[in-house]
């Protein structure tokens, strides 16, 4: 799958430079408190599931589509759980991003986790004791989820 079309376009005009994107990034638990995680097939890290909506996308639906697209699995939101802006991220092929990330606290309905796109080498759930390596923001995110109050959390 790759780049969205719009970041393809806009990148042949501004090149690697800077951009300013909004995102998702969830933390989908299912029923015996495991996480879903996705390998990354343009770092092979394992991350949250997360993607970068399109233009004019509602960042709820856009979350559900992300879990969908990388993992066939079908989530429900439960909570809005923070936002946060995440970057400079360089990628592999030398795009540098900041995003706007609109984070959520998602649940399991159905499906089984697997690769169902070009983004991911592998897909599985976690439990939190048998995490693999992950990067800070991602440890961060689902603390603040396991710890989730009801409070929306943002830099103060």
């Amino acid at each position: 799958m790759g780049s969205p079309e719009f970041i393809v376009n806009l990148r042949k005009k501004i090149g690697h430079d800077p951009l300013w994107l909004p995102g998702v990034r969830g933390v989908v638990f299912d029923d015996v408190g495991r996480v879903l995680l996705g390998q990354r097939s343009d770092t092979g890290g394992w991350a949250l599931i997360t993607g970068i909506l399109d233009p004019g996308e509602e960042p709820g639906p856009g979350m559900l589509r992300e879990i969908f697209e990388e993992t066939a699995v079908v989530a429900r939101i439960e909570h809005l759980m923070g936002v946060a802006a995440v970057g400079p991220v360089t990628f592999p092929n030398g795009d540098v991003c900041d995003f706007l990330n609109v984070e959520f606290i998602c649940r399991y309905v159905s499906g089984t986790a697997r690769v169902n796109d070009d983004e991911s080498l592998a897909v599985a759930w976690f439990a939190i004791e048998d995490l693999p390596p992950l990067r800070p923001g991602h440890i961060g995110c689902i603390e603040r989820a396991l710890a989730y109050d009801g409070e929306t959390h943002f830099q103060r």
